[in-house]
């Protein structure tokens, strides 16, 4: 069975340091049709059991703790029988959303095998202290959460982030990548790492 990306587009309110936000968030489910992993836990999980059609879950994989990201990430896991990850350096943003829910610890270098492949773990902080990017090799693709969107790195004006922290991770970790490797976004459209790699200079002199 052939291996294939699904997209989910959902819609609700992030919360941060008093202020709050309308967003749309992107959902990806990798797998085929037996199997899969889900990429964040956004806002309305109904949406994303229906994505999901009845296969094997084995993972729902949080980018990073933001509340729009794993909004409804407990309530997925128990829905869909598979466990939740998220790296732990953003243990204390899941408390804010999830206070004493458990999750499983997704860590830098950890391969998720799913239909015949695996995604490969790379820990991105900056836009958080746990940020990660998912890698899928075989199909040329990076799910980079909120790390590296078309345009620039993901935000950090706010708590738990850092500037330099998140342009040594675009630099050390993503741009390392082939030119072609496809960039599925945490927010609005993709990008490719050919795309976006000559622009760091210009990113960097303007300070976000």
């Amino acid at each position: 069975m052939s291996l294939r990306i699904d997209h989910v587009v959902t819609s609700g309110v992030f919360t941060l340091d008093g202020g709050s936000w309308e967003v749309d968030n992107n959902i990806w489910l990798i797998g085929d049709d037996s199997e899969v992993v889900i990429v964040d836990a956004a806002h309305d999980d109904a949406a994303i059991v229906d994505a999901v059609a009845g296969r094997q879950v084995v993972a729902v994989l949080c980018t990073h703790g933001h509340n729009d990201h794993v909004t409804v990430a407990p309530a997925l896991g128990k829905n869909v029988h598979a466990p939740v990850l998220l790296h732990p350096g953003d243990q204390e943003l899941w408390e804010m959303t999830h206070p004493g829910e458990p999750f499983q610890a997704l860590s830098d270098g950890d391969r998720i095998a799913v239909a015949g492949t695996e995604l490969h773990v790379l820990h991105s902080p900056g836009h958080s202290p746990g940020s990660v990017c998912l890698h899928l090799p075989e199909a040329k693709a990076l799910f980079s959460g909120d790390t590296l969107f078309a345009g620039g790195p993901g935000a950090t004006g706010r708590s738990f982030s850092d500037f330099p922290t998140i342009i040594d991770s675009i630099r050390d970790r993503l741009f390392a990548l082939p030119e072609e490797t496809r960039v599925h976004t945490g927010h609005g459209d993709g990008t490719t790492i050919g795309t976006e790699a000559p622009h760091l200079a210009e990113w960097i002199a303007r300070g976000y």
